[in-house]
């Protein structure tokens, strides 16, 4: 709606907030209605599109994040340049690609679930059907169904957040070269959001599924799962509105064209 902030991070941003919507619609909606009902059950199908959905938002998500993280270089690293740099095509491009990756992850841990056999008794002990918990209950042996998470891991999780970090290194470089204190402190603020929102995002995932696969306490892991699956979704908006003064100054300038749109009715 404002025009000031067309530009490549708000349109990285605008999808950011998509997938948060998409991934903690896949998981609440069925949590509250347990909480009204005395029989919790789901279908075999809709625990399937449920993990599918969460994780195809979750994969498209670390990926949206490593994006992100090469806009802030190319913005502080080489100002000059980021027009051409930041073109609409690879922005584009760029998020398609974080979509893609996202729904070639998901797929390929569904077609290996499918491959399982689930004898019963079929009780998650979980809030939702999550990875961890659904391979617990198969009857049938899961090696490959575990090493290719392990694999998915490694490839979204630690590759991201390896160009996550090598990003911010060139970066942190950059910033220090800046002689006034003013310039080092505006370019640290115009990445602190992100740098925020990534830290929370991957110690809080890295923390679940490493206390999953450690054996720790199911109720535990549940509590630790409502703050990565709900939580963070709902913090980012936060995150990204009260520390960004661009975003403060356009909703100022939306409040006084609604109050002129009104005085001239």
């Amino acid at each position: 709606m404002d025009s000031h902030l067309h530009t490549p991070m708000y349109f990285f941003l605008s999808n950011l907030s998509f997938v948060d919507i998409c991934y903690i619609s896949s998981t609440v909606p069925k949590m509250l209605s347990n909480f009204l009902q005395e029989k919790q059950t789901i279908s075999f199908v809709g625990c399937i599109v449920q993990y599918f959905i969460f994780a195809t938002m979750a994969l498209s998500e670390s990926c949206l994040m490593t994006a992100m993280a090469y806009d802030r270089y190319a913005a502080i690293c080489n100002p000059l340049l980021y027009s051409s740099v930041m073109s609409p095509t690879l922005c584009t491009r760029m998020v398609m690609g974080s979509y893609t990756a996202g729904l070639i992850g998901s797929l390929s841990q569904i077609c290996a679930l499918l491959q399982l056999h689930f004898c019963g008794p079929n009780i998650i002990r979980h809030f939702f059907c999550d990875m961890p918990q659904l391979l617990n209950l198969s009857c049938t042996d899961t090696f490959f169904a575990q090493v290719l998470l392990a694999i998915l891991t490694m490839l979204y999780g630690l590759s991201n957040a390896l160009a996550i970090m090598i990003s911010y290194g060139y970066i942190v470089l950059s910033i220090m070269k800046i002689t006034s204190a003013k310039g080092r402190s505006k370019s640290f603020n115009t990445c602190a959001s992100h740098l925020t929102a990534v830290s929370l995002f991957y110690s809080s995932a890295i923390f679940v599924y490493l206390s999953s696969s450690s054996g720790g306490s199911p109720s535990f892991d549940r509590f630790a799962s409502v703050f990565y699956t709900m939580a963070i979704p709902m913090l980012n908006p936060l995150i990204y509105s009260l520390r960004n003064k661009e975003i403060k100054d356009a909703i100022k300038r939306l409040q006084k064209k609604a109050i002129c749109c009104q005085g001239y009715r």
